[in-house]
């Protein structure tokens, strides 16, 4: 298996399963570290012939922990070092083969600017519909059957924005529990009302004269956001009587 250099929070998680994975499930696992990576991403390296899933009778795409380590390398490399896939690719060949491979020097190294830069302005992640399907391992039917409870909707264009495959993965485990779409309304109903709280006290920030009051507004959406779904997390432990880490 193939020795990543560095422990990034993606090949992290994915060594400790050793199960394969939906490419849902491995866009969600790499996200933590490459907030900017698309399903499309994905398919592009493989394309490529920078990884090799396994492919299901019907057709999906089955990654496995050495996948995703992989996968996750190769991201770096773009990231940090800037390498072109054509490099990226012998410098795997030759650590398969057991080789000292020190990572070559080709264009400019990643500086702390490049990496603020990314933070502040991340690429917004878009979806097709057929990409949804495979991201979830789901059909055309299943899919209408969420939109139909408010579970997932397309954008006006009609495609899907990332936060939507997270949704797709997370449905389609649920239903492993059998909890259908429709025991899931009451939380989408819960996720509005949240919303509509955060999106309450943001609003005269938005709607401010001053244009750095007005882009401070999205600063502070997303930090009450993530308070809320702490504060969400931990009052549903509470009331399952699980013991909070």
């Amino acid at each position: 298996m193939l020795q990543t250099p560095s422990g990034g929070a993606g090949s992290g998680t994915a060594a400790r399963d050793s199960g394969l994975m939906s490419i849902g499930t491995v866009l969600n696992v790499l996200r933590d570290e490459f907030p900017e990576v698309t399903i499309s991403k994905i398919r592009f390296l493989e394309s490529e012939g920078l990884v090799e899933p396994r492919r299901t009778p019907s057709g999906y795409r089955k990654f496995s922990a050495g996948d995703v380590e992989r996968l996750g390398h190769i991201l770096r490399m773009q990231r940090d070092h800037y390498l072109p896939l054509k490099v990226i690719r012998e410098h795997l060949d030759a650590m398969e083969r057991g080789e000292a491979a020190p990572l070559p020097l080709v264009g400019r190294q990643r500086t702390a600017q490049d990496a603020s830069a990314t933070v502040e302005g991340p690429t917004v992640a878009r979806v097709g519909r057929a990409e949804l399907l495979a991201a979830a391992d789901i059909d055309e039917a299943e899919l209408k059957e969420w939109e139909s409870y408010g579970l997932i909707a397309p954008l006006e264009d009609g495609a899907y924005d990332a936060e939507a495959v997270t949704v797709a993965v997370l449905v389609a485990e649920l239903g492993r529990f059998g909890i259908e779409p429709r025991h899931l309304r009451v939380m989408k109903a819960a996720a509005d009302r949240e919303a509509g709280l955060v999106d309450q006290i943001v609003a005269p920030l938005k709607r401010h004269r001053n244009p750095q009051t007005r882009a401070h507004a999205e600063a502070r959406t997303k930090e009450l956001a993530d308070l809320t779904m702490k504060l969400h997390a931990a009052l549903v432990k509470t009331a399952l009587g699980l013991r909070i880490p």
